[in-house]
């Protein structure tokens, strides 16, 4: 299985990309690849002037079309999503979602701006044809602690339950998602029906 996980916050430092981690983690380690990318991994110009043709936008519609399943997070500016993670989503096909499953992420100030992710961000993925989008996982600035010299990255434990049992939601969807054969091992198992008749 492959995952594609994005980080929509500008900033060098988010607590999206906190949450995004340990998801990661927790996904891989039940032997699921996930690619991670960033707003920040995108030439500013590029995005500002809607580039379809660049090089980093390319890779991602690549590594989108090949993956399984989608990690969006965004921080929550303005009681909606990063207009810089609008941006790249608008450079993306129409149908880049078509057969994904995505699990949305978003954090903010306050449990005020909880419903970011139904107004703002599921539209936006839906738009992109997504198969199927979970109820996702909204998290409090307070909930999330940055990594310091002497300490990991942490989620509250009430965050990362919820952050748990979305993921469980999300890798048994993406474990059930019938799988298409690979060319060569089509016609090996042509060539052995053909043979066993």
């Amino acid at each position: 299985m492959l995952v594609v996980s994005l980080a929509g916050s500008p900033s060098e430092r988010s607590r999206g990309g906190v949450v995004l981690e340990k998801a990661r983690e927790w996904l891989q380690g039940r032997g699921v690849e996930v690619v991670s990318y960033g707003i920040r991994d995108f030439v500013a110009e590029d995005l500002l002037h809607a580039r379809f043709d660049s090089p980093q936008v390319l890779r991602l519609r690549e590594h989108i079309a090949a993956a399984d399943g989608l990690l969006v997070a965004t921080p929550v500016y303005k009681a909606s999503i990063a207009g810089a993670l609008k941006v790249l989503l608008d450079l993306l096909p129409e149908r880049a979602l078509a057969d994904k499953v995505v699990l949305p992420i978003a954090t903010g100030g306050s449990e005020a701006h909880m419903l970011v992710v139904d107004y703002a961000l599921k539209p936006v993925l839906a738009a992109l044809k997504a198969q199927e989008v979970l109820q996702g996982v909204y998290a409090i600035d307070r909930q999330v602690s940055y990594a310091e010299p002497e300490r990991p990255a942490s989620l509250e434990p009430s965050l990362q339950r919820r952050l748990d049992d979305a993921l469980a939601q999300f890798f048994e969807i993406l474990a059930r998602r019938p799988r298409a054969l690979a060319p060569e091992t089509l016609y090996e198992r042509l060539v052995q029906s053909r043979w066993s008749i």
